[in-house]
């Protein structure tokens, strides 16, 4: 099949066909970040889409198409819907290392009624807490992937969880220095928001802090955005069962391969 470079107006349309499952691709289009690469359809619409950067992301039918392209990146991960990942990694895994981690069926989950009120003190995040978000983010990030940023990148970790917070992408709720909540939107489009690495430390666990200020965060961005989504490990029972009991339902599966 014909691998092809693709215009925005392209993927926005491709996008806005599934957009919790393409709530990523969507977003860095619109934001003009890193490297799309597709498949035509006989009518002109695409069939298939692949993201190209950190991490590849495919999306649609016919994906094996990009396994020569894939090849060429050095991504740390190759994410997305669970078929359109089945298909591009069969054909294009002679040409990656063998993989550290690979993780099948990972429920993805999305809500678009607001449930009932935390009460919380959730609250957008200001450079103020930047100093205290950057070790519960490398925590998250390493509970989740498995890798310490702090020992790996300590720099351009701090820099990316400053950036989220500029970018208003990151909430927070903070209580006598301890994070009874946390967490990020990686990817946001007029259609979906997809929320990431929810945190609660340790020695807050256990209270309903995580529940309750989750259906604050929902609330709140549910008043601009249609749909709140994220996806967790398919072992992660508890995640599974807060989301499930603030209403979220499970819209397809992911698959992550790590590498």
């Amino acid at each position: 099949m014909d691998v092809i470079e693709p215009t925005r107006d392209q993927v926005l349309t491709f996008c806005a066909q599934s957009p919790v499952e393409r709530v990523f691709l969507e977003d860095v289009a619109r934001r003009g970040l890193g490297r799309f690469l597709a498949v035509p359809g006989a009518d002109g619409a695409l069939r298939a889409l692949c993201h190209a950067g950190a991490n590849l992301v495919p999306s649609g039918t016919g994906c094996a198409a990009f396994a020569r392209a894939a090849g060429s990146v050095r991504s740390r991960m190759i994410i997305g819907e669970s078929g359109a990942v089945t298909e591009l990694w069969a054909a294009a895994r002679g040409s990656f290392p063998e993989p550290r981690e690979d993780r099948p069926h990972q429920p993805v989950y999305a809500i678009d009624e607001p449930p009932p009120a935390g009460d919380t003190g959730l609250r957008a995040a200001t450079p103020r807490d930047l100093d205290r978000l950057v070790p519960a983010c490398a925590a998250a990030h390493e509970l989740e992937l498995g890798i310490d940023p702090l020992a790996r990148e300590p720099d351009s970790f701090r820099w990316r969880t400053s950036a989220q917070i500029d970018e208003g992408r990151s909430w927070v709720w903070l209580k006598d220095d301890v994070v009874r909540f946390k967490a990020e939107a990686s990817a946001w489009t007029p259609q979906a928001v997809q929320i990431q690495q929810v945190w609660v430390d340790p020695e807050a666990r256990g209270r309903g802090y995580g529940a309750r200020a989750l259906r604050d965060l929902c609330r709140l961005l549910l008043e601009t955005t249609p749909t709140v989504t994220l996806f967790v490990r398919s072992e992660n029972a508890p995640a599974i069962a807060l989301y499930e009991a603030i209403g979220m339902r499970k819209a397809l599966e992911y698959r992550s391969i790590l590498f």
